[in-house]
């Protein structure tokens, strides 16, 4: 007769559980971004998170948690309630991070469920607007020959401004002195004031400066031109063959979260990436929607999967490690 009892107070909280979490959500969402707030990464998830609040029925607010690496958002969503309420968006840092960190407080691959992708971006190749080099090979030509001098932003270990810049300077087999940052607005912020002489990073945060000409740009990454910067050649066209180097996001939630709130969150990121609004501000910085078909679970985990088999061994050959 206990066990009857005990069997049916189960049920009856199994089900009560569940019918909570249909209701989900009841209360805004937290979205962590793991840099500074006018970064490439904070752009993109204001934006995904703006067209969200519709089809999800509750504000998603936009949470900044910068550091070196991106490293605290992560760990903060893996410790987090399982509720739902608690979400993470983030790049390709996602894939570096276990290849540059001895000591690494979460796992990409076990503590998280996965939402989907979200976008794919390419980066640009950019130098204070008094930087001497008119194109790029003078610009080659004058990094080789003031290797010394030379100053290259990044947004930390493992951002991926530093990743573009690690891959650059090994195909023109010159090293300059690097300058990381918490976060790519702060680098920008310098390499717009003249501090530091030029950096790579996400077209997300670099067309309006371009097309500004606050700027000077010398190329892209991407196999192909970007629309929205197409008389910008690429690496490739410039000589250096086969480079490329593409950002992407994805949307995260802790490990555990019930299957019911992936899927209301995947559903309402795949409604944000129809929005026209979404298109055309994607559009106007250079990236690119992902199709819908990989904006859900499994996609983001054979990316990240795929994307970390990747990046392992080029990092770790690079002998690049963070503390």
């Amino acid at each position: 007769m206990r066990s009857r009892l005990l069997r049916t107070a189960l049920l009856v909280s199994l089900s009560f559980v569940g019918s909570a979490f249909a209701q989900y959500p009841t209360k805004p969402v937290n979205m962590l971004v793991p840099y500074a707030a006018g970064g490439p990464t904070d752009t993109v998830a204001r934006v995904v998170a703006q067209a969200m609040i519709k089809p999800m029925g509750q504000t998603v607010l936009v949470e900044n948690r910068p550091s070196a690496g991106g490293i605290l958002a992560p760990e903060a969503v893996k410790n987090a309630k399982p509720d739902g309420y608690t979400i993470l968006i983030h790049h390709i840092g996602m894939a570096t991070t276990p290849a540059l960190y001895r000591q690494l407080r979460f796992n990409p691959l076990t503590d998280f469920e996965y939402v989907g992708l979200i976008n794919d971006v390419p980066m640009t190749l950019i130098a204070r607007q008094n930087f001497p080099a008119k194109d790029f090979k003078e610009f080659l030509a004058y990094v080789k020959a003031n290797k010394d001098k030379v100053t290259y932003a990044n947004a930390g270990i493992g951002a991926a401004s530093h990743l573009c810049g690690m891959l650059f300077m090994s195909a023109i087999q010159t090293d300059v002195l690097t300058v990381p940052y918490k976060g790519t607005a702060p680098a920008m912020n310098d390499l717009l004031g003249g501090t530091v002489d030029f950096m790579c990073d996400q077209t997300t945060n670099t067309t309006n400066q371009i097309k500004a000409g606050k700027v000077k740009v010398y190329a892209v990454t991407s196999k192909k031109r970007v629309p929205s910067l197409a008389e910008v050649p690429t690496l490739d066209e410039l000589g250096l063959k086969g480079f490329e180097v593409g950002i992407w996001h994805g949307l995260y939630a802790p490990k555990g979260t019930p299957k019911a709130v992936i899927d209301k969150l995947a559903a309402s990121l795949q409604e944000a990436l129809k929005d026209e609004t979404v298109k055309k501000r994607f559009a106007d910085l250079g990236a690119e929607a992902v199709p819908l078909d990989k904006a859900n679970p499994a996609a983001l985990a054979a990316h990240l999967k795929a994307e970390i088999a990747k990046w392992g061994p080029i990092i770790k050959s690079a002998g690049v490690y963070a503390d």
